[in-house]
């Protein structure tokens, strides 16, 4: 199994090659990268690319190791046993009960799987090492069955981070790494190209000029990312903004119609503003 990128999916050499590697030395692919820059989206299209299910298991900070394995709901037994009848006949096989994680589903497939720990950094920082043993053996014991459970096919796995805590370094040691760089501007054309073809030229270019000079003003909390942009771009085809509206020819600077889609907070919405005022001061 090669991943070669996909139509709908703007890959670039570095990240098929890091897909392909993980996939060789059969270890998960942990991705890292800013915000909106496709980390989630990389598994969905492997996936399709592939042809294997894809089963996804989006972490909480209440989340724990456990839930990806399996569940046992010991209220509803109670429940059962105290209503009789139907109900209590179900008390006496425990497995009634077990209620079966993502990667208990991926281990007993039929065919290979691949696996989404999404955003693996909001959990506790124990997490990740109570995962250790299983990803790397590929197998785990029930306790209230008394049954080992053993994966018929190795699944390719894919965790991505935000890098909001430090994961630990036994777990790291057992991931191949990739940090998706910030596309530059010919890569964004192309991902542009794949989301809304046939957009006109000129509207692209004024909008990356914009989008760029946005994330390049220093002390900006949220700078744009690129799912924001397509945002942006696809409000401004629904509502027919022309590519001279988004800068004026007699300024440095204007804030650019529908901003909401680009700036999420009022603090870079004010500081914009200030930077906007400034420079037609100094016109």
């Amino acid at each position: 199994m090669r991943f070669e990128g996909s139509t709908d999916y703007v890959a670039t050499p570095d990240l098929m090659l890091a897909v392909n590697a993980s996939i060789t030395l059969q270890r998960p692919l942990l991705v890292k990268g800013e915000p909106g820059t496709g980390k989630t989206m990389l598994a969905e299209t492997v996936s399709a690319a592939l042809g294997l299910p894809l089963l996804q298991w989006h972490i909480k900070s209440t989340t724990k190791a456990q839930q990806g394995l399996y569940e046992y709901d010991a209220v509803s037994r109670l429940r059962d046993s105290q209503l009789g009848g139907e109900h209590g006949s179900r008390v006496h096989d425990i497995s009634n009960y077990i209620v079966k994680g993502v990667l208990w589903q991926a281990f007993s497939a039929e065919t290979p799987t691949v696996i989404l720990i999404d955003e693996v950094d909001k959990a506790d920082i124990e997490f990740p090492n109570d995962l250790l043993r299983e990803l790397d053996r590929m197998e785990f014991y029930v306790y209230e069955t008394r049954e080992l459970i053993k994966a018929r096919h190795r699944p390719i796995v894919f965790i991505t981070s935000n890098n909001e805590k430090e994961l630990p370094d036994a777990f790291l040691r057992r991931c191949f790494f990739h940090y998706i760089k910030f596309p530059d501007k010919e890569t964004m054309q192309n991902i542009i190209d794949v989301h809304f073809p046939g957009l006109k030229k000129t509207l692209i270019r004024e909008a990356l000029e914009v989008f760029f000079e946005l994330r390049e003003i220093p002390g900006l909390k949220k700078k744009p990312s690129t799912s924001e942009l397509l945002d942006w771009l696809k409000l401004l085809v629904a509502e027919d903004i022309p590519p001279e509206a988004l800068r004026a020819k007699d300024q440095k600077a204007a804030i650019p119609p529908l901003h909401g889609a680009l700036l999420k907070n009022e603090q870079d919405v004010h500081l914009f503003e200030r930077l906007v005022f400034m420079a037609r001061q100094n016109r």
